[in-house]
């Protein structure tokens, strides 16, 4: 967890000559871009590393590798947008897994991203790659009233789920704009502490329609409905053990992910399984 790239700010933020505070796994760090358009992070004591990437600031407090690819980003007939940054009342992990679940979409994301009575979570596979080094959930199928900010009627969506980073994920869809591609959806997790994380929502989508402040609120809305769930969970750390919460078909993803992090002796915001 340590020697990993962690967003903190969107880029697009952060002005030249005000120094802005957050934390980072509870620990106060500072951020400025100083008036020679530089950008500098510091814990108070030392300069952190830093990168621009995704339209937003990473840093890390050890020593980070490259981060995770999303090429999406790069292809120039893209929409990328910076959607904002939500604090949520638990670990980041718990947002990731909420961020992997497609069973709440009907129940949570009524006349959205689901609608009664189209509850069924159909079967997909889940998989580790990259030599264990990432998750990734294809086939997933689900039918949505209004998938995206250009959907006109209600489809099934073909969902991929990715996650190649202990608090972030990136999700991919049908696009209605070209059913050949897939839109990019990204919820790149910020552990300010065990139990509270900032959630920076980076969209990369095929949309030549709506503002960037319309796909902006649409995804935040989506967030928004969220939020409440997520911070009425208890406990707010995630129990890796298999038998603290009966998982279900549809939970193929978070049981991958919970034994992921568990592989990798992650203890930082989870409740650890006992030997």
């Amino acid at each position: 967890m340590l020697n990993q790239w962690y967003p903190i700010a969107s880029l697009q933020e952060i002005l030249p000559g005000q120094p802005r505070a957050t934390k980072l796994f509870g620990q106060r760090i500072s951020y400025e871009r100083n008036v020679a358009g530089a950008l500098q992070v510091s814990d108070g004591s030392r300069a952190l590393p830093v990168l621009e990437q995704y339209g937003c600031l990473w840093t890390s407090l050890g020593e980070p590798d490259e981060l995770f690819d999303v090429p999406e980003y790069a292809e120039p007939d893209r929409r990328n947008v910076n959607a904002g940054s939500v604090g949520v009342q638990v670990s980041a992990q718990r947002g990731i897994e909420n961020f992997l679940d497609m069973g709440h979409f009907p129940y949570v994301h009524t006349g959205i991203l689901g609608a009664l009575p189209h509850t069924e979570v159909k079967e997909y596979n889940v998989e580790m790659i990259r030599d264990g080094r990432e998750i990734i959930a294809t086939e997933c199928l689900f039918y949505q009233p209004m998938a995206s900010t250009v959907s006109t009627s209600g489809a099934d969506v073909e969902y991929i789920y990715r996650v190649p980073h202990p608090t972030c994920s990136v999700l991919y869809k049908s696009s209605p704009m070209d059913e050949k591609r897939l839109d990019a959806i990204a919820l790149f997790g910020q552990p300010t502490g065990e139990e509270t994380f900032r959630g920076h929502m980076v969209l990369s989508i095929l949309d030549d329609v709506n503002t960037d402040d319309f796909i902006s609120y649409f995804q935040l809305h989506i967030f928004g409905q969220d939020k409440p769930i997520l911070e009425n969970q208890m406990p707010k750390r995630l129990p890796l053990d298999p038998r603290a919460e009966t998982p279900i078909r549809a939970d193929k993803t978070s049981i991958m992910y919970r034994r992921w992090l568990t592989g990798h002796g992650v203890t930082y915001g989870t409740i650890p399984a006992a030997a």
